[in-house]
């Protein structure tokens, strides 16, 4: 299975996260989540074959330790993903906060915009443009 598939499954990501924070017996994972000991043993397997964690033998347990290498490849495509978004230049954020500051200044004025009414009811003049 390749990386993306391996970490497509929720209870695989927790355990990458825990793994994250240093290695961990199959016992002990099993202990931290709601599901079974084989269960968190395929789910490991899983994550071994896409090269994500590593399993060594210690007498009759099996400690498993992160390889973040392989995330790379996530990385870099989720990097790719997000740079394709349009930036935001300095002036449009520049108009977005003059307009956001004209907007509250009207909020306390009651002049929000054309054919607003004051508190007590009455028709503000429009702005002539």
């Amino acid at each position: 299975m390749d990386v993306f598939g391996a970490i497509a499954d929720p209870i695989r990501r927790e355990l990458l996260l825990r793994l994250a924070d240093g290695p961990a017996r199959v016992v002990d994972l099993a202990g931290e989540h709601a599901v079974s000991r084989p269960a968190i043993s395929k789910h490991l397997r899983v994550l071994s074959d896409a090269g994500l964690v590593r399993g060594t033998d210690e007498g009759r347990e099996r400690r498993y330790v992160l390889d973040p290498a392989p995330l790379a490849e996530v990385r870099e495509i989720l990097g790719a993903l997000t740079a394709r978004r349009a930036p935001v230049s300095v002036a449009n954020l520049d108009a977005l906060g003059t307009e956001v500051r004209r907007a509250a200044r009207d909020r306390r004025r009651g002049t929000s915009g054309p054919g607003a009414t004051t508190a007590s009811g009455t028709a503000t003049k429009e702005r002539s443009a």
